[in-house]
């Protein structure tokens, strides 16, 4: 094995956290060691902590002179692209049943499903030396190395495919002015039927420029090879990247969430899980979709038209048969809703506000509360 923790680190890391406030980063303990090549991994499995410690690393750390690899897997959670639209990609709902979070990261690419059966790498260098085929092939060559017939293959898009039709590993960026990172995710037990349910978005008529996702069929490697599991994995990876790149770096575990050797990192994590970031940076859109609505005696047909930027909530127009619905009632969520954010929680709060200015009335309270239930749903 080759896993050290991270009490066990050399006598000169131990020394940088004891005694010297200067040298108590984990920059500066990676800077003492001299070291050209390093590999990380995580002991949390927070997903914010997590993509905070990718860009903690990308903004302190001198990669010029260095390259990292970085080994982390998360409790469940989706993880959008930087250029990606939640609503269009995920079901927001039943993540917010199974208490799954969202979170938006820094790079670009699709959405991806994350559980404890799901291996992340993340592999730093200087924007000069930034090679994903090459990664990639880190990658490969790792899982070939542990079963030589096993058909696996990078794609031009930069995924991995298992026998040429099962993805297997998708891949983003990030490349700053000097440095760069380049993560992939690699499925070896992942919850398949959960990462359906919580992919498979339920917000209709959505009209927009973010990025989106392309489905493709996922298998995971467990199922190719008992023997694949996640730890299995990360040490190959780890022993093929010292081998690919002439390092002879043993596996270091790191805490995101120490803040004494990773000064700011719990406000870089923070930041991650705002709304303003997660569901705020959304590219402007609209929605324009018809849905149904009922009652014990009535059914009818309703539109809705609205304007998003940054989350909110720009402009609305829901339209209700007045034969169903007074035009004043449906008028006036509309108008309540301008302005505020597209989002569930807030919504339901001005639907109860407006449901107890309704005289009284039942078979109109239940018709407003179908109302209210339907848009809320949408979010």
């Amino acid at each position: 094995m080759m896993l050290r923790t991270f009490s066990n680190l050399c006598a000169q890391s131990q020394a940088c956290f004891r005694s010297a406030r200067a040298k108590s980063t984990l920059s500066a303990v990676i800077d003492d060691t001299g070291k050209s090549g390093l590999i990380l991994k995580s002991v949390s499995t927070d997903i914010f902590e997590n993509l905070a410690l990718e860009d903690w690393i990308h903004d302190h750390v001198d990669l010029q002179t260095r390259s990292m690899l970085f080994l982390w897997s998360n409790a469940p959670a989706v993880v959008i692209g930087r250029h990606q639209n939640p609503w269009q990609e995920c079901n927001l709902q039943v993540m917010r049943q199974k208490g799954i979070p969202l979170a938006r990261r820094r790079s670009g690419g699709g959405t991806v499903f994350h559980d404890l059966g799901n291996v992340n790498l993340t592999f730093f260098t200087s924007k000069k030396n930034y090679d994903r085929h090459r990664n990639l092939q880190v990658v490969t060559s790792a899982l070939k190395g542990h079963r030589p017939d096993m058909d696996v293959r990078a794609t031009e898009r930069f995924d991995i495919l298992l026998n040429g039709q099962h993805k297997i590993s998708g891949t983003a960026a990030k490349l700053g002015r000097t440095a760069a990172y380049h993560h992939c995710t690699l499925l070896c037990s992942a919850d398949r039927a959960l990462l359906s349910a919580v992919l498979k978005p339920t917000c209709q008529g959505i009209k927009s420029n973010a990025t989106q996702s392309v489905p493709s069929p996922v298998k995971n490697l467990l199922d190719e090879d008992p023997t694949l599991d996640c730890d299995t994995i990360m040490d190959s990876v780890a022993s093929q990247y010292n081998t690919e790149f002439g390092f002879s770096s043993p596996v270091t575990l790191v805490d995101p969430s120490d803040e004494l050797s990773l000064p700011g990192i719990q406000r870089m994590a923070r930041e991650l899980l705002a709304w303003e970031w997660t569901f705020g940076r959304t590219p402007k859109f609209s929605i324009c979709t018809t849905f149904e609505l009922k009652n014990d005696t009535s059914i009818c047909n309703a539109t809705l038209n609205m304007d998003i930027k940054n989350g909110i909530i720009e402009s609305c127009d829901i339209e209700v048969p007045s034969d169903w619905l007074p035009v004043e009632l449906s008028q006036k969520f509309s108008l309540h809703l301008i302005g505020g954010k597209l989002c569930p929680y807030e919504t339901s709060v001005i639907a109860a506000e407006l449901l107890r200015t309704i005289p009284q009335n039942k078979e109109l309270e239940r018709k407003m509360y179908n109302l209210c239930r339907r848009v809320v749903f949408m979010m």
